[in-house]
């Protein structure tokens, strides 16, 4: 696994809940704080105040490993009630794209949460370019860690609207 193939990483949670209830969760940016071994804190920027393309979030984050840093985030896409999309900016381009989809069942909806690495280089690359031997292990770990806080934004969701599924 290399950082340049841009890896990508999903989580599901069925929900039994209709999914306005799971849009209006999945749009919260402060929601995955509450959770997350990771991020610290999530704030709007320059006057947004919801997803909408163009609207621009700075997340500050903190990592055992990585250390303290911030970043600035910008919606891409928007498909009202199903899907929105933001790009991880950094001086060198997109570091990082993440998102979130919402899919109607028949049994209330199903959730995605996803991200996708690069491809700028980011605060990872500096780990790889110092040990370029460990590249694949360097990804893989970062992508577990990911998916580990992408589960729990999903499985937060679940409890708050009393809708777990498998």
């Amino acid at each position: 696994m290399r950082y340049r193939d841009q890896p990508t990483v999903e989580a599901v949670q069925r929900l039994s809940c209709d999914p306005q209830t799971a849009w209006r969760y999945v749009t919260d940016i402060t929601l995955p704080a509450r959770v997350s071994t990771e991020l610290a804190g999530v704030e709007w920027l320059d006057g947004a105040e919801q997803v909408a393309v163009g609207a621009r979030f700075k997340g500050r984050n903190r990592h055992q490993a990585l250390g303290e840093w911030e970043t600035v985030c910008e919606i891409v896409e928007l498909e009202p009630e199903r899907r929105w999309v933001w790009n991880v900016i950094t001086p060198a381009g997109v570091g990082a794209t993440w998102g979130f989809e919402v899919e109607p069942s028949s049994a209330g909806c199903v959730v995605r949460q996803w991200a996708r690495m690069g491809p700028a280089p980011s605060g990872l690359t500096f780990a790889i370019n110092a040990q370029p031997d460990k590249e694949a292990r360097i990804v893989e770990r970062r992508l577990a860690e990911w998916l580990q806080n992408m589960q729990a934004n999903l499985a937060y969701i679940a409890e708050q609207t009393g809708a777990g599924g498998q």
